[in-house]
């Protein structure tokens, strides 16, 4: 069984050493739906609500969300993050706008913290963009579909819903 790496052997909370990892390219990509009535599909759709235009902001969001992870996540190492990109894409059948974070950075440990974030970031920023059309939104899921770098290698994770294919591409 795997170990938990954030835990001493007394099983008190850690942030791992890293020092002795050798510094490697790390990208990481990462996408999650925020799931719409139909009040908020609609101003979704028409570009815009009260507060201007969601998804610009919810795309910002995502980029100060990524710049974050390490303040929102004790454990976390803070990384100097190299390149966000942010894609979005609205899925009217089923009333899903997606987002899709792919990070990239030289470090000694991985980045897909960073891109989970980024995406919970801007999902939380486009509901509340809309929010005051409606409430009835529900975030989620959000999921990790690619990393590479470290001693792991290339980890795909295939999510079939999901708009777009797991590993890097142009965000």
């Amino acid at each position: 069984m795997a170990e938990l790496t954030h835990l001493d052997p007394e099983g008190r909370p850690v942030m791992v050493d890293v020092s002795a990892k050798a510094v490697t390219r790390r990208v990481a990509v990462a996408a999650g739906y925020l799931e719409l009535d139909a009040p908020a599909a609609a101003a979704l759709t028409q570009g815009g609500g009260p507060k201007g235009d969601p998804w610009s902001v919810a795309r910002v969001g995502a980029v100060g969300g990524v710049k974050r992870a390490s303040d929102l996540i004790p454990l976390a190492h803070p990384l100097a993050i190299e390149a966000v990109a942010v894609a979005h894409h609205w899925d009217a059948p089923n009333r899903r706008a997606w987002l899709r974070v792919q990070v990239s950075c030289e470090g000694r440990t991985g980045i897909e913290m960073e891109a989970l974030a980024g995406v919970t970031v801007g999902l939380l920023v486009l509901y509340d963009m809309l929010k005051a059309v409606s409430h009835g939104m529900t975030i989620g899921p959000v999921r990790l579909l690619h990393k590479a770098g470290g001693r792991r290698g290339i980890l795909t994770m295939p999510w079939e819903e999901c708009p777009w294919s797991p590993g890097p591409g142009e965000g």
